[in-house]
């Protein structure tokens, strides 16, 4: 459920006589920062950068759940046992994705991190798995069974072998926790970009709007939309990179937790709002509910924006979507 980088920023200008423009790149939470700050000088804008990489180190050390001695880590071993206390952060986090998991009614679930892996992307699946692996493989998947306390802030996993995982909302949190503090800290311009969940402030050193592009999911050499930014998040969630066929049907890796089949009808979608954490549920729920229900699922959110296509190469947008005044067009080839 993890989204990959199909956003790309379109930068018009580096630095003004006042104000400089530093990027970095690193790997953390499993995946690709893209940190670009705006500051006064390249020693701020550096200095700064270092503070983004470590608050994204310090959150990923309290929620993931391939670091065994994380928060997350020790409710996942503590599954079936005993209640785990976790700090408020982490249980307030873990509150929001149970409720996005309830109105999506789980198609979104935060315990898909039990899900077996038994749908391999990397060329080696020969066959289809039978019903009987499928329905196995989602066994220990449910939200319902996730218990909070919210008086002594634990989390309690009913059942042995049960996980719970934030591999997709985790990056969009982070980045709306680094926004903000940027913010606190007077550094008024920037854009964290964490392999496609992304979370923009202020504006480029030349005074405009930051330019994104939303990449084109049937040609990745081109720009499917732009789209101008300030003070907002986007996200894209994408199946067409990673995808197995079996009698001339496409089986793509985004999985749905409730069915433990690979989601099917859209392969891309691209949510615009306030946050990257809810943005990124809002465009991995989409992805799993298809494009009818998905549709009747984002006019709930009307502070989001959204485009979807699919996999008729159909694009359907919102109603409120402006890309710099182009028309996005109603189908691509």
């Amino acid at each position: 459920m993890k989204n990959l980088l199909f956003l790309v920023i379109l930068f018009s200008a580096l630095q003004s006589n006042s104000q400089v423009l530093r990027k970095r790149t690193t790997l953390l939470m499993g995946g690709r920062f893209d940190i670009t700050l705006v500051a006064e000088s390249k020693e701020l804008a550096e200095q700064n950068i270092d503070s983004v990489i470590a608050e994204i180190s310090r959150i990923e050390n309290l929620i993931s759940d391939w670091k065994s001695d994380s928060q997350i880590s020790k409710v996942n071993q503590n599954a079936g046992i005993v209640p785990v206390k976790v700090d408020k952060e982490v249980f307030e986090l873990t509150k929001r994705a149970i409720e996005l998991s309830k109105v999506t009614d789980g198609a979104f679930d935060i315990s898909f991190a039990a899900m077996d892996k038994i749908w391999k992307f990397d060329g080696s699946m020969t066959q289809m798995p039978s019903a009987e692996i499928i329905k196995k493989s989602v066994a220990l998947v449910g939200f319902q069974n996730v218990v909070l306390n919210q008086d002594s802030s634990t989390i309690f996993l009913k059942y042995k072998g049960m996980k719970i995982g934030f591999g997709a909302l985790g990056e969009g949190y982070a980045t709306d926790r680094c926004r903000k503090m940027m913010l606190t800290k007077g550094i008024k311009s920037g854009i964290v970009n964490a392999s496609g969940d992304m979370s923009t402030w202020g504006k480029q050193p030349n005074g405009k709007k930051w330019l994104v592009g939303i990449t084109n999911p049937i040609n990745e050499d081109k720009i499917l939309a732009t789209i101008s930014l300030e003070n907002a998040a986007i996200v894209t969630s994408g199946n067409y990179r990673k995808f197995v066929e079996f009698n001339g049907k496409r089986y793509a890796h985004i999985i749905n937790p409730k069915t433990g089949y690979p989601a099917s009808g859209l392969i891309s979608v691209t949510v615009v709002g306030p946050s990257a954490e809810i943005a990124n549920g809002l465009s991995t729920s989409t992805m799993v509910l298809g494009k009818d229900e998905g549709m009747k699922f984002l006019e709930k959110y009307p502070n989001y924006s959204y485009v979807l296509v699919t996999d008729g190469n159909e694009v359907i947008h919102s109603d409120d979507w402006l890309v710099n005044k182009m028309k996005l067009p109603s189908k691509i080839d």
